[in-house]
């Protein structure tokens, strides 16, 4: 499954080394392409909840603070966070370049950190989860809401037909001149 854009998974001020390398197996597994923390409570290290070794795979960042951090050109920061005029999730258009930051384990965001977002979304729920449980739920809708998939049925089970094949449509340019008749407005009138 292909989908384009990249983006990356950060935690600001997290204190349990064993949920980072939860988050981590997890945006690893995901196809993050990176992973960062902001002024972590405690050295991460090797998490041996990390069994896939993420830190082998893709880059991890980590800052002192929100200053420091340094994001890729064009990279837009999510921050997820309970708050009351956050955006809900399910309602959410995922940037096709995005790093998604959440707060440490029984903490919020700073409001240096929420200042420094671009948006600030929530899982609409009565009260916080595990860090690492927040992050699959924030991966997963990125993945279905932007990937290809198989239309849901009307009732319960699997998808009913396969995913038809993406067809491209016949090239509208060539060298800088238009292909074929031309279509919208005007078409068709005399002058």
């Amino acid at each position: 499954m292909a989908i384009r854009g990249f983006y990356g998974i950060g935690v600001e001020g997290i204190s349990k080394p064993m949920n980072f390398g939860n988050l981590a197996r997890s945006a690893h597994g995901f196809g993050a392409s990176f992973i960062f923390t902001v002024a972590p409570a405690k050295t991460i290290g090797s998490p041996k909840s990390d069994t896939t070794r993420s830190q082998d795979h893709l880059p991890w960042y980590s800052y002192n603070s929100v200053d420091e951090m340094h994001l890729p050109d064009a990279c837009r920061l999510v921050g997820v966070e309970l708050t009351k005029d956050a955006i809900e999730l399910p309602s959410f258009r995922h940037p096709s370049r995005a790093a998604y930051v959440f707060g440490p384990e029984g903490g919020s965001l700073s409001p240096q950190m929420i200042e420094a977002c671009e948006f600030v979304v929530k899982i609409p729920m009565n009260f916080c989860i595990n860090v690492a449980m927040a992050g699959v739920v924030v991966m997963y809708d990125r993945m279905r809401s932007m990937g290809r998939f198989a239309e849901r049925p009307v009732g319960a089970g699997g998808p009913v037909e396969p995913l038809k094949p993406h067809i491209h449509g016949k090239p509208v340019y060539s060298g800088g001149a238009r292909v074929g008749e031309r279509r919208g407005r005007g078409r068709g009138r005399r002058n």
